[in-house]
């Protein structure tokens, strides 16, 4: 944990919002990429994310300050989405705007290369929105926050071999929809 956020951990224990405000510079861009990730609605995810900031702010003494932050505040934020999701039922749902998570792809060189990574880059979220909510959040924390099987597992409190379960079989469904549409090529990507 960097010393920013060991300062602004601090501030908010001792109720600054100063300390929040540090916390929302330094990850609302990701947490609202991983809210969209699961609720695949651009403002429901931007609401998420505001409400998880709430939640930090109220239960900031729940905070073990031995530990990561980032994990701890990944599952409100993927709790928060779970539960905007299951009210809404949005399971299918896939925002109007298909380049608003364009930092998980690389840009490509040329115009002609920019046409094909834009059509990739929906066609890979319509196979990523067909998962099942908890499977979306899975690959969104292994592939997109990076974070290895065993911290997924603490941040959501699931079992370590369900996570590893929950990977398995969304990478799976994603082969078998993206194969017919790429070719063998789409499994060298690295799932």
């Amino acid at each position: 944990m960097s010393e920013t956020e060991q300062t602004a951990i601090a501030n908010l224990l001792k109720g600054e919002v100063r300390g929040l405000e540090t916390l929302v510079r330094i990850y609302q861009l990701r947490s609202i990429r991983a809210a969209y990730v699961i609720l695949g609605d651009r403002q429901a995810a931007e609401d998420v994310v505001a409400d998880a900031f709430i939640r930090v702010y109220e239960r900031i003494a729940q905070y073990d300050p031995l530990k990561s932050f980032a994990p701890w505040f990944y599952r409100i934020v993927v709790n928060e989405a779970f539960k905007v999701a299951r009210k809404a039922n949005r399971s299918d749902s896939l925002d109007e705007d298909p380049t608003f998570l364009d930092s998980l792809l690389d840009k490509a060189a040329g115009p002609e290369d920019e046409v094909l990574l834009t059509e990739m880059r929906y066609l890979m979220l319509s196979a990523i929105y067909t998962l099942p909510a908890k499977q979306r959040a899975a690959l969104m924390m292994r592939y997109y926050l990076d974070m290895q099987e065993k911290e997924i597992a603490t941040a959501l409190g699931w079992p370590l071999g369900t996570v590893k379960w929950r990977l398995h079989a969304a990478k799976k469904k994603l082969r078998e929809s993206l194969v017919p549409r790429f070719g063998r090529s789409a499994l060298d990507y690295d799932w």
